[in-house]
């Protein structure tokens, strides 16, 4: 039998979706199993490892107890674990609505275990709206569907998968560990069992190669899944991942945004048959108004890149300046005066032309890593 570290105190993990902002956080696994995907630097030379449930229980336990004094008014007496009242106080006063388990990979714990710990969420927060994780689409694939069940009946009601791409040979290139038919099983067996489920698509994931395959074979998985949810992340390339490494030796050519807006366009236009809300929740994104519900608001979301796309080089390159250095959130900031004053400053600092464009949003990009 293994050695079991004795409790340390609360944990959180460095990662949560941007959706779950005003989350609590409750890590019950550390760190990525796979840990081996060439666009993803977040968990390079980090142990994998679970947690201990009795150690997870802990946790609730702590914040339980700092929730107690906070409505209460009172503090006790007592040496407090710094993190947790942290978080406690963070998530009173965000409502406490919601859950979000940590790390990159909850669901790969024993079913049963999992089932504990969210029977005890439950039972502790019972006002609580929504439990989430993410999870590898790999993973999901070898749950049994009476497991899934389970765990939605014990309170886990929407599962984060990092689909990124379905095609297979994009997949392959950037060591996913996975495949097109088993993210459309995955996808296919978190909606059986009745749980929402956010996929998550990253323009640009193709390179120059495999731009329109990424574009339509992922559509074509999303439209047999109908996930209730698409989020778009759009790639970055920071210095240390091996994608980096990829690129400077030819193996990958990266597209700017001009061709991901293509490939953006493409992808949406693709998708049909289905009631999936898009979400263009993170600053690595050229469109955060890439927002609604298919099929109804396709026009409107398909308006704005087709928009982008007709206007001229130099207004497009301000934007993507404007965008990528945090001033601009939607394309009608071209028209205001003060946010384009400042994008045109910018613009003439880092003496922007159609040849330097890509390599200067690709600067601005690693930022937000």
């Amino acid at each position: 039998m293994k050695n079991i570290k004795p409790y340390s105190g609360f944990e959180q993990g460095p990662i949560r979706p941007p959706s779950e902002a005003n989350s609590l956080l409750i890590r019950v696994t550390r760190n990525c199993p796979w840990n081996r995907c060439t666009f993803c630097g977040l968990y390079k030379n980090k142990k994998f490892s679970l947690r201990p449930v009795d150690h997870v229980l802990k946790d609730i336990d702590y914040i339980r107890q700092y929730i107690e004094e906070i409505k209460g008014g009172e503090k006790k007496s007592g040496q407090r674990d710094q993190m947790a009242y942290y978080a406690a106080t963070n998530w009173v006063r965000n409502g406490m609505r919601s859950i979000f388990l940590q790390d990159s990979n909850s669901l790969i714990m024993k079913p049963e275990d999992l089932i504990t710990i969210l029977q005890y969420i439950r039972e502790c927060f019972p006002e609580v709206e929504r439990i989430t994780s993410y999870a590898r689409s790999h993973t999901i694939s070898r749950i049994s569907d009476p497991h899934l069940i389970s765990m939605a009946a014990a309170g886990l009601n929407r599962i984060h998968i990092g689909m990124e791409s379905s095609s297979d040979k994009v997949l392959a290139l950037i060591k996913k560990g996975t495949d097109k038919a088993t993210q459309i099983r995955a996808g296919q067996k978190v909606k059986r069992a009745g749980i929402e489920l956010s996929e998550y698509f990253m323009p640009g994931l193709g390179g120059k190669e495999f731009s329109r395959e990424h574009a339509l074979e992922t559509a074509d998985a999303l439209n047999r899944i109908n996930a209730d949810f698409i989020r778009f992340r759009t790639l970055a390339i920071p210095d240390m991942v091996e994608l980096y490494q990829d690129c400077s030796s030819g193996k990958f050519e990266p597209i700017g945004d001009k061709a991901v807006a293509e490939e953006i366009l493409l992808f949406i236009e693709s998708l049909n048959g289905i009631t999936s809300t898009l979400k263009s929740d993170h600053i690595l994104n050229l469109f955060q108004e890439v927002d609604g519900t298919l099929p109804e608001d396709r026009d409107k979301i398909t308006g704005v890149i087709k928009r982008f796309l007709t206007l001229e080089p130099e207004e497009q390159m301000l934007y993507q300046i404007g965008r990528r250095s945090g001033l601009f959130s939607r394309l009608e900031d071209l028209n205001e005066p003060n946010l384009r004053k400042y994008a045109e400053r910018n613009f003439k600092d880092f003496n922007v032309t159609a040849e330097n464009i890509d390599a200067i949003v690709a600067e601005f990009m690693k930022r937000f890593i």
